[in-house]
């Protein structure tokens, strides 16, 4: 019997958590809201979630402290914040925490929708291809890193690195391609699903932090490198 999915809403604002879900509702069985961190935390370390939006700014623990949370026991679920639009910090505080992605308040509920279904969507494409039992995608190895696209698994001279689900997303796109060079559009468009111009920081932000799990000298990359002025390649020739 399939498990229904369903949506954790964490927001604060009750006018804005019921039109947000009025407009997911159409993506899943069943949209929950909690109105303040203290219910957010509870629910979403509890829960079966298929997505968790978190507003940044509640009462009692706020979005930051959920995802954290969160991402110590649950890496691979996928989380969408909301941030305050005048707080670049705020959105470069949630992609470092572990969230897939972000979105600045005001922000229009259709491009909310179209977010959370490209999430689910690539969620979907994971469980299809974990449901196949045929020979899997081969291992790739690059110096110190080997990739295991099958079982989702990321070593670092033999040691498990624990990624999130768009970490290793990111990771094994550009694995897959190694030396070729990809814009930043284009891994929004390729691993994230969609492409808007002002969320490159999106990009930049997961490169930064699987560099930090991956890279002997994360200021100074040889796996993960940056094509001034283009973007990012992958480098199979890793020390």
């Amino acid at each position: 019997m399939l498990r229904a999915r369903r949506i954790l809403l964490v927001e604060d604002e009750r006018d804005i958590a019921e039109l947000v879900a009025l407009h997911l509702a159409d993506l899943c069985d069943e949209v929950v809201i909690a109105n303040d961190g203290h219910e957010g935390m509870r629910l979403a370390t509890t829960g079966d979630w298929a997505l968790l939006v978190l507003d940044l700014r509640l009462p009692g623990p706020d979005g930051l402290e959920i995802c954290r949370a969160v991402r110590r026991d649950r890496p691979y679920q996928p989380i969408l914040m909301l941030t305050s639009k005048s707080s670049e910090l705020d959105r470069i505080l949630g992609l470092e925490t572990g969230a897939d992605d972000y979105l600045t308040k005001p922000f229009s509920v259709l491009e909310l929708a179209a977010r959370a279904r490209a999430i689910l969507r690539r969620v979907e494409q994971l469980q299809a291809a974990a449901r196949d039992n045929g020979v899997g995608k081969p291992a790739i190895d690059a110096g110190p890193v080997t990739i295991d696209p099958s079982r989702r698994e990321v070593t670092l001279n033999g040691e498990s690195v624990e990624l999130t689900a768009r970490e290793f997303d990111l990771l094994e796109h550009l694995a897959s391609h190694p030396g070729r060079v990809f814009r930043r559009a284009d891994l929004l468009d390729q691993v994230w699903g969609y492409g808007h111009e002002g969320y490159e920081h999106t990009v930049n932000s997961h490169i930064n932090r699987l560099r930090a799990k991956i890279e002997a000298d994360p200021s100074h990359p040889e796996i993960i490198v940056t094509v001034w002025g283009v973007g990012y390649k992958f480098s199979g020739q890793a020390a």
